[in-house]
């Protein structure tokens, strides 16, 4: 028979440190919340944080469009009807210049009829930094004339060119950005109150509820998008002002985005709401609302500006389209997709490659928000 071995317990309080003694890193990791985890591993994902630098700058230029624009919204150059981009050069004849351009002259071509223009290559034209140029109201508070950059007072600076009627294609690029990056603002703020509403409704209470909604869903996701984009766009009254019709594409927009993110809201409570603490608020009385949002929606609110960041996308691309084909924005606003419409003449493409210069923030502005899409939703789940 073994003898009894005497049992000690220490009467010290217990210290987690002392029993394993972690590193200052492996502190700021175990004690780190979500959003921190989320950050450091959004970090490491190299092309999102480039696409959201990208973004930010981007969406930063619509505050200072007249400043950065070269040339006033709607500044006309009649001698310079369809120039070709003027060329940045530094030396002038073996000699340092600095940034300048040469003038451009043109003849017409009696056979083609079409304006031929050549560089003047003895008259350098300086290009002028933080100056005095053309006049402009910003944001229709105030009259102003600064520019970060300005032609030459006696020269032209058309760095993308000009269209039919000698607008400085760079300028116009710059103040379209201004619509077309808060069309899909706006837009995604209407869809995400409508998707979390709608979906967090029928994830949270089934039933009547979930079934009557999933037909709805199934109803719209049923429907060809671009078809139903032009006959809604159709819809709105033509002797509407531009700035009701901006109001009116982007609710169409948000209205027809809302299904995907409503089902993905929908499965999550699905799920959510059988868990321990949502049956413990339930038991305590707490209502609907305050359960779905203080307890369900912060525990996948990072999938869901994921989900957001890749929604932007798809309506920019729907307001450039719908704009190229004369059922969405209409001149005097200035889009992407409003610039577009210049180039549906195969003629005037051919002839004029540089009035497909738009399509080219339409692609790094789509990529870029697909790229941080792609990032955050990696980083949604630090565990993973």
């Amino acid at each position: 028979m073994s003898e009894d071995l005497e049992h000690f317990v220490s009467s010290a309080p217990f210290d987690p440190v002392s029993v394993e003694q972690l590193t200052p890193e492996q502190e700021k990791y175990y004690l780190a919340s979500q959003w921190q985890m989320m950050w450091w591993r959004f970090k490491g994902h190299r092309l999102a944080v480039f696409a959201g630098i990208i973004l930010i700058l981007s969406y930063l230029s619509i505050i200072i469009s007249e400043l950065i624009a070269p040339y006033a919204l709607h500044t006309r150059h009649t001698d310079h009807i369809y120039a070709p981009p003027q060329a940045i050069h530094f030396m002038h004849e073996g000699d340092f210049v600095g940034p300048f351009v040469y003038p451009l002259n043109y003849t017409l071509n009696m056979d083609t009829l079409k304006r031929e223009y050549s560089e003047n290559t003895s008259e350098p034209r300086p290009i002028r930094f933080l100056c005095s140029g053309d006049p402009y109201e910003f944001w229709g508070l105030f009259d102003a004339s600064f520019h970060f950059v300005c032609p030459d007072k006696k020269g032209t600076l058309f760095l993308m060119g000009t269209d039919r009627l000698g607008r400085d294609m760079l300028s116009r690029l710059i103040y379209g950005a201004r619509i077309s990056l808060t069309v899909g603002l706006i837009g995604i703020t209407i869809s995400f109150i409508l998707g979390i509403t709608i979906g967090g409704m029928a994830g949270y209470f089934g039933g009547w509820v979930d079934s009557s909604v999933q037909r709805v869903i199934e109803i719209l996701k049923s429907l060809p998008e671009l078809p139903l984009w032009m006959a809604l766009s159709a819809a709105l009254p033509a002797n509407w002002s531009p700035l009701l019709i901006y109001l009116g594409i982007t609710i169409i927009l948000g209205l027809l985005d809302w299904p995907g993110l409503a089902r993905a809201v929908r499965s999550k409570l699905l799920a959510l709401r059988e868990e321990d603490y949502a049956v413990a608020a339930r038991l305590m009385g707490s209502t609907p609302k305050h359960i779905i949002g203080r307890h369900l929606l912060p525990n996948f609110m990072s999938h869901l500006i994921a989900s957001a960041t890749l929604s932007v996308p798809s309506m920019i691309l729907g307001e450039t389209a719908l704009s190229f084909l004369g059922l969405g924005l209409r001149p005097p606003i200035t889009s992407w997709g409003v610039l577009l419409s210049e180039a549906q003449n195969i003629e005037s493409v051919a002839l004029y490659p540089w009035l497909m210069v738009p399509m080219l923030p339409v692609v790094i502005i789509v990529l870029a928000f697909n790229f941080l899409g792609d990032g955050l939703r990696d980083a949604a789940d630090p565990y993973d």
